[in-house]
């Protein structure tokens, strides 16, 4: 059973943006922000649907979350995403000052830890929260395009 309010349970809603993503055939990776409990920012892969090569789901999480608290940083916040963040979204979590970020699976090729990315120095990270089943997602999809 989940705990309400858990790392699980945010993770969890970031699971269902991936699923909107899916159901789009846009590459499942989703995203919430979430402060003193509640989601206040959501986002998933919009990259195909609005020909635009940023909009990723981390980046319509941040643009939802800093619209909603009417402010740019983040600091108090929590990023819970799919996905391990590429290079271009750290610079925007970077910008934002977000307090933590939690991702699921690791993207060995295009994350930004391999990719030159950096977080702003106060940002904490975890990674590995439900890997596996974002791995699967992620593979099952792309094993759908070949």
């Amino acid at each position: 059973m989940i705990e309400v309010y858990s790392d699980e349970y945010f993770m969890k809603q970031a699971f269902n943006e991936a699923e909107l993503a899916k159901a789009a055939d846009e590459v499942p990776v989703g995203a919430v922000v979430v402060v003193n409990k509640k989601i206040i920012g959501r986002g998933h892969n919009l990259t195909e649907r609005l020909t635009d090569v940023t909009a990723h789901a981390e980046m319509q999480a941040i643009t939802a979350a800093s619209s909603y608290l009417g402010a740019k940083y983040l600091t108090e916040c929590t990023l819970y995403v799919t996905l391990e963040p590429c290079a271009m979204c750290a610079g925007a979590l970077y910008w934002s000052q977000i307090g933590k970020i939690v991702f699921a699976a690791a993207d060995e090729k295009r994350g930004f830890k391999n990719m030159g990315g950096q977080l702003h120095p106060s940002t904490k990270i975890e990674g590995g929260l439900m890997a596996e089943q974002a791995s699967d997602l992620l593979k099952k999809y792309f094993k759908s395009k070949r």
